[in-house]
């Protein structure tokens, strides 16, 4: 039986309009009512469900009548004339209350990810939105009223605008009624069983058509929706999730391996009653498996069908049908139904779906005049091969669309997969003109493997098969397979459309160890940090011939357009990626290289700093010379690089995870050599090992305070992650982007002069002491104006002079370097020397750790070897964690 929503809220009586003097006027003759327009039932009957709770957030709780507050204020605002809004989605109350606001009063939404400058950008453009709803830089919400009244003709039936599976950022979208919205929401609703006991967490995006129909069908019953942009990967999001008394997760295939990953089999989740799949195939024995789990657990998994075309979703396998027919889509949802129609070269049997039902999208649009058209298509032909299995079950068997032919042969890039994953390979195919391209998931050694299985088995030479084993299968933000970067990814670089530079979306994937770049990337949207950025801006400088000062916030695809014939240096040229081994390899190659001694380089001033400052400080340990100062500079570029990096316009909630994830990247790696240091040897106490020694203060040893400089960090960055996490400091961060760091600095002062006698035995080396430092980076990053610059600089004249009592040369150098890094962004270098100069800033935190239990034992006799080996100890420490890292994923 399908629910009928609830009934609706009274309206709310109209203000009487005031003249000047505040009196009520009563005109003579009422206006005449504006035709109401049409709306979504559920988006506008969500005060009939009163007190529950209706949102759990990490704010806290909103109920329904409150929710229906803030959504019918909002309608308010976007006015009784029917308008396009441009939404952002996200899983934040902002977004959803503006989204149910234009459901409830007949606002036509385009909803577009928000975590996407490009996207939003080029759907604006194409049309042209009379409202623009999305997140302020501080976090703040705001609604951008750029028409009046409409610029469009508006189609009554048209309520939501998403871009189809793959085609994120297309001005091809799909046009949705508000009956489509409807109907699917109590289909869902009604298989599904929900009921206003339930509550959902939003372990999708809002705007892919999967999670916002988990947000709708929830709404309809008066279930909860826990409001999160947590990852199920994180232990944050279990923690929210248990809180709130979690019933439903939704997921898709990817989903799925993030919950193996963090052993989900074991969790002990007393609440949860439905675990839901769609998104993709789900590999039958997962499934299988998965029904088990929920049937021990006392949950119950429901794999679902569906399409962004269909509103959401077509078909549900029930789930006491799961563990015997795994590889089922199951039965078309309630109020719809299947069909299928013959396909030339395949069996009776087979035929593609078609699907029928209230939920069928109007049509398609391609432009701003597609918006006045009504409906086009009664049914949707999904372009998927299936089969009616004897007890009425469908079952997906391929792909129509994606079928290729090479050298004649009709070939099946799904079939391929399934041939895969049955010899235990996990693939993505995709054709590609006259070759088939296939990503696999695994090492490079077992590319030849798979290559002679295809071609065995589909009778393909092996010539037309290009396979190339990856770290992770690339994936859409919505989890679903990425097919145009398995083709890219497998491409050689000279076959790209724009030469090798196409291979800067495969070079960002490898250092950063991610595998959903896209062309709309740039190294801060991936999370990329000070640890990685050293070797990313070299290894990009080689590529594109040169750099500009902001690469890091640009995207791929600006980063081609500068380096595109024409936008280049005249005495530069387009290089391809270069694909090396660790670093020492890559830096005595290119030392070799004739090529790297004649080519202009330039380096940052912070990448020389940390590279020659780690030379200094190992020298000056072995007594090589007495050149100090430079890991207080040290501590300066770190203050720097956290605002370029860390402190970037995403989300809060991404802000501190990404503090987290810098914190363990330096603390875990030192802590885990120091504690061998402790067992190995006696000079270390297990306080050095916990980077607890400053707070402990063990003594006035030397190699007790050999590690105050992580210490230090460590403080400083788990204190501002605290900081971060409340709301109000983080909007005050981003409003005052210079002013926050120059308070925290004119503070750090106080510690400076010791004024509250906080400093431990070596005063200049106490974290109280030394965090003016810390902040003056931060303060020099953000320092956008001469003033500004002037003023930091002044800073170092009357502060740094006293820190280190009466060492002239060690003042000097500190001021001198602070100086270089706000005033001179840049150095010149040769090839050779950036190389090397790489090698060593990247590897400087891992030097530094590991020179004090290799040196002191050559110091006395071979003191350069003694220098030598330091290094090179320390840069093969940074290849051992780096590759830990990837394999585990913890970092």
């Amino acid at each position: 039986m399908i629910h009928s929503s609830p009934p609706l809220p009274a309206p709310r009586p109209a203000p009487r309009p005031n003249d000047s003097s505040g009196a009520a006027v009563h005109p003579a003759t009422p206006a005449p009512p504006l035709p109401r327009p049409n709306a979504v039932p559920f988006a506008r009957g969500l005060a009939a469900y009163g007190d529950r709770v209706a949102l759990v957030t990490p704010q806290g709780q909103l109920s329904y009548r409150e929710l229906a507050d803030r959504v019918t204020d909002t309608a308010e605002r976007l006015g009784p004339v029917r308008r396009l809004v441009l939404l952002a989605g996200a899983n934040r109350a902002d977004a959803l209350v503006t989204h149910l606001a234009a459901l409830s009063a007949g606002h036509p939404v385009l909803l577009v990810p928000g975590d996407s400058e490009s996207t939003i950008r080029s759907l604006t453009e194409a049309y042209a939105p009379d409202v623009v709803a999305r997140p302020h830089a501080d976090g703040t919400w705001t609604l951008d009223e750029r028409h009046p009244t409409s610029a469009h003709t508006l189609h009554p039936d048209l309520a939501l605008l998403l871009s189809t599976s793959g085609s994120t950022g297309s001005p091809k979208l799909v046009r949705l009624s508000h009956d489509n919205l409807q109907a699917n929401a109590e289909s869902i609703a009604t298989y599904l069983g929900i009921d206003d006991t339930d509550r959902a967490a939003t372990t999708l995006p809002m705007h892919y058509c999967y999670g916002l129909s988990v947000i709708h069908s929830h709404l309809l019953r008066g279930a909860g929706l826990i409001l999160t942009e947590q990852s199920v990967s994180e232990a944050a999001f279990w923690k929210e999730f248990r809180a709130a008394r979690g019933t439903s997760l939704a997921g898709v295939p990817y989903t799925f391996d993030l919950l193996d990953r963090v052993g989900f089999a074991r969790m002990d989740l007393p609440h949860l009653r439905r675990v839901t799949q769609a998104g993709g195939r789900l590999a039958p024995e997962r499934v299988a498996r998965y029904a088990e789990f929920g049937r021990r657990s006392g949950w119950e998994l429901y794999v679902m069908y569906g399409q962004t075309e269909a509103t959401a979703r077509m078909a549900y396998l029930p789930p006491h049908r799961a563990a015997e027919h795994p590889e089922a889509i199951g039965v078309a949802i309630p109020g719809g139904s299947f069909r299928l129609q013959p396909v030339d070269g395949h069996g009776p049997d087979v035929g593609e779906l078609v699907y029928s039902g209230r939920n069928v999208m109007l049509g398609y649009a391609d432009s701003p005049a597609d918006l006045a058209v009504g409906r086009t298509m009664e049914e949707l032909h999904t372009g998927d091969l299936a089969r009616r299995t004897p007890d009425g079950l469908y079952q997906i068997v391929g792909r129509r669309s994606r079928f290729v032919k090479i050298l004649g042969l009709r070939i099946d890039p799904q079939r391929i997969e399934t041939l895969l994953e049955e010899h235990g390979v996990a693939a993505y195919c995709a054709g590609d003109g006259e070759t088939l391209a296939v990503t696999t998931l695994g090492e490079a050694s077992g590319e030849a493997g798979t290559r002679r299985l295809i071609a065995r088995e589909c009778g393909l030479p092996a010539h037309t098969l290009r396979v190339r084993a990856v770290a992770e299968l690339p994936r859409l933000a919505s989890g679903k397979p990425d097919y145009e970067a398995v083709r890219r990814l497998t491409r050689p670089a000279e076959e790209t459309a724009s030469g090798p530079v196409e291979d800067l979306v495969r070079l960002y994937a490898e250092i950063l160890d991610r595998a959903d770049v896209t062309e709309d990337s740039s190294f801060v949207s991936l999370g990329g940090d000070s640890l990685s950025y050293v070797e990313m801006s070299l290894r990009l400088e080689e590529a594109l011939g040169h750099l500009p000062a902001d690469w890091h916030t640009r995207t791929i695809r600006e980063l081609r357009i500068l380096a595109a014939p024409g936008a280049q240096r005249p005495d530069e040229r387009v290089r391809s990626v270069p694909r090396r081994g660790p670093g020492i390899r890559r830096a005595l190659r290119t030392w070799a290289s004739p090529h790297s001694w004649r080519t202009r380089r330039t380096l940052e001033t912070g990448v020389v700093l940390r590279a020659v400052g780690i030379l200094f400080i190992v020298g000056s340990h072995i007594r090589i010379f007495d050149i100090k100062g430079f890991a207080h500079i040290l501590l300066g570029v770190a203050g720097y690089n956290l605002a370029r990096f860390l402190l970037t316009d995403t989300t809060r909630h991404e802000r501190v995870r990404r503090l987290w994830r810098s914190i363990a990247r330096i603390a875990l790696p030192s802590m885990a050599w120091i504690t061998g240091a402790v067992l190995l040897t006696d000079f270390y106490d297990p306080a050095n090992a916990l980077l607890l020694n400053t707070l402990l203060d063990q003594g006035n040893d030397r190699f007790d305070w050999a590690y105050w400089f992580v210490e230090a960090l460590v403080y400083f960055l788990i204190a501002l992650a605290l900081l971060t996490a409340v709301p109000l400091l983080d909007r005050l961060e981003r409003r005052y982007t210079f002013g926050v760091p120059l308070a925290l600095m004119t503070v750090g002062l106080v510690g400076r002069y010791d004024l509250l006698d906080l400093a431990s035995a070596r005063p200049q080396l106490s974290p109280s002491v030394v965090f003016w430092l810390f902040a003056w980076g931060w303060a020099a990053a953000r320092a956008d104006t001469v003033r500004q610059r002037a003023i930091l600089t002044a800073v170092l004249l009357l502060t740094v002079p006293g820190l280190f009592q009466d060492q002239l040369l060690r003042t000097t150098i500190v001021i001198a370097g602070l100086t270089l890094l706000i005033w001179v962004p840049t150095l010149p270098s040769l090839g050779p020397l950036s190389a090397l100069t790489g090698v060593l800033a990247s590897s400087s935190l891992y030097i530094y750790l590991t020179h004090y239990q290799v040196y002191p034992y050559l110091q006395e006799d071979f003191p350069l070897t003694a220098l030598f080996v330091s290094l090179v100890v320390g840069i093969g420490y940074a290849t051992v964690v780096t590759r830990v890292a990837r394999t585990v994923r913890w970092l």
